[in-house]
């Protein structure tokens, strides 16, 4: 069976070198080439167009948006004019459900299979193989394409149909998001009462108000690094598909909301390229004070020093 991945990013490329350590034959395909001759090297075979992916039985996507997402598949020149019947599309992105949905009856129409199955465990874990993927669609698709998740993710849960996959990720990420908000508003407070930086990071980490948001993120805010995780502007949609849902479901999220107005505050201040960590700034500027390190080299924490 033929495979190919296209989106060769942040958390697609480190996806695509555990794969090709599966299959050796890997099709390459991304908008990006720069890594085109590490794979080449390695062994795989990077295409010029992203259509020449549909000569493979099963094709990976790890894009950054819907909007990329509709292209490569259903857009001029998309894949669904080049895949045949009985193929198999595994996206591993997050976008939101009804985009999901949609892409998938579009394929069906073709008889090409589709698995939502977006990851959860950030860059590193991308590298070790270690995420968590999270599955909807056909179970016997699903039973097909599961030990070639593997070669990516350690944790594979089947979660339903069509969509539920992007449903779970997106309930995950949502309680990430909050716990990412509420160290933004919380750590300047403690700068703010004169205590020590360090010293609380250490108590927080080590104590009941611990998260895996702030396992991550408050020694990255100490150092003043704002650039290791996701960048904020592409991790809102998000807070948007939660908001689409809440408002048809009529489901009150008043925490997220509250949330979901620091992020926006953070966006409008020019961080979006920095990842969630820097929505400590918005409230750093707003007390006057930084929550760094005594031996970091301390930014200035307006958005003009971006």
């Amino acid at each position: 069976m033929d495979i190919a991945f296209i989106g060769l990013g942040q958390m697609g490329k480190p996806m695509a070198l555990n794969m090709l350590k599966r299959d050796p034959n890997l099709i390459v395909a991304a908008a990006d080439t720069s890594s085109y001759p590490e794979f080449a090297r390695l062994g795989a075979r990077p295409v010029e167009r992203i259509v020449d992916a549909a000569k493979a039985d099963m094709v990976f996507l790890s894009l950054p948006h819907a909007e990329a997402i509709h292209a490569v598949l259903l857009g001029e020149d998309g894949l669904i004019t080049y895949l045949s019947a009985g193929k198999i599309v595994v996206d591993t992105s997050t976008i939101n459900y009804s985009a999901t949905v949609e892409i998938a009856a579009a394929l069906a129409e073709k008889g090409i299979h589709f698995i939502d199955a977006p990851v959860s465990g950030m860059e590193a874990r991308a590298v070790d193989g270690t995420l968590t993927a999270m599955c909807g669609g056909s179970h016997e698709v699903y039973e097909t394409v599961q030990p070639f998740l593997a070669a990516m993710a350690n944790n594979i849960l089947y979660m339903g149909d069509v969509g539920t996959g992007q449903l779970t990720k997106l309930i995950n990420q949502l309680l990430f998001d909050i716990n990412a908000a509420a160290l933004a508003e919380v750590l300047p407070m403690a700068a703010k009462l004169g205590l020590d930086p360090e010293r609380i990071g250490t108590v927080i980490n080590s104590g009941t108000g611990r998260s895996y948001a702030s396992e991550f993120f408050i020694p990255q805010i100490l150092k003043g690094n704002f650039s290791s995780g996701y960048p904020m502007h592409h991790a809102y949609k998000d807070l948007v598909s939660a908001a689409e849902l809440g408002a048809r479901q009529c489901i009150p999220m008043p925490v997220l909301a509250a949330a979901t107005a620091t992020y926006q505050a953070a966006l409008l201040r020019g961080f979006g390229k920095l990842d969630k960590g820097a929505m400590v700034k918005v409230f750093e500027e707003l007390n006057n004070v930084t929550f760094r390190s005594k031996t970091s080299a301390v930014e200035p924490a307006s958005a003009e020093a971006q």
